[in-house]
């Protein structure tokens, strides 16, 4: 994102979420910054697998919603969305219960893709839970301005 364009706020990326995904799971967008991105969700019961423990999807959820909004926040002038075309998770603990915390930073910010890395940490003990790396594929207009892929 060229400093030129207002950095939108970390309420103004939460209410975004409403009525999404990441609005059901309660991720909440607390400290947005040139190339990093920080969010919060408490682990609630529906959250975990059958064997009593948080179920890695929801961990993926909050980590791929970090770097997602995060790269809307870098987007280049021009560019019109993101999608994910990679991604990767590496579980290193769990935890039934609490708020986790994700730090998503920017390693490569390009005119058609954008590298992220997360860090999912449960929030009391900042244990590392998650390591988390994706790739997004900038989105531009379609040339001469209209019509549709596919």
């Amino acid at each position: 994102m060229t400093e030129s364009r207002r950095r939108p706020t970390p309420e103004e990326m939460t209410a975004r979420c409403q009525g999404f995904l990441p609005g059901r799971f309660g991720v909440v967008v607390t400290v947005i910054e040139p190339g990093r991105l920080t969010s919060t969700m408490t682990v609630l019961p529906e959250f975990l697998a059958p064997n009593g423990f948080l179920h890695a999807a929801a961990v993926v959820a909050l980590a791929d919603t970090a770097c997602g909004i995060a790269c809307l926040c870098e987007l280049p002038a021009g560019a019109t969305s993101f999608t994910t075309v990679e991604l990767k998770t590496n579980f290193l603990g769990t935890v039934r219960t609490g708020v986790l915390t994700c730090i998503a930073e920017a390693r490569h910010l390009g005119r058609t893709t954008q590298l992220w890395d997360a860090e999912v940490l449960a929030q009391d003990s900042g244990r590392r839970l998650a390591l988390f790396r994706c790739t997004q594929m900038i989105l531009w207009p379609a040339p001469g301005g209209g019509g549709s892929a596919g």
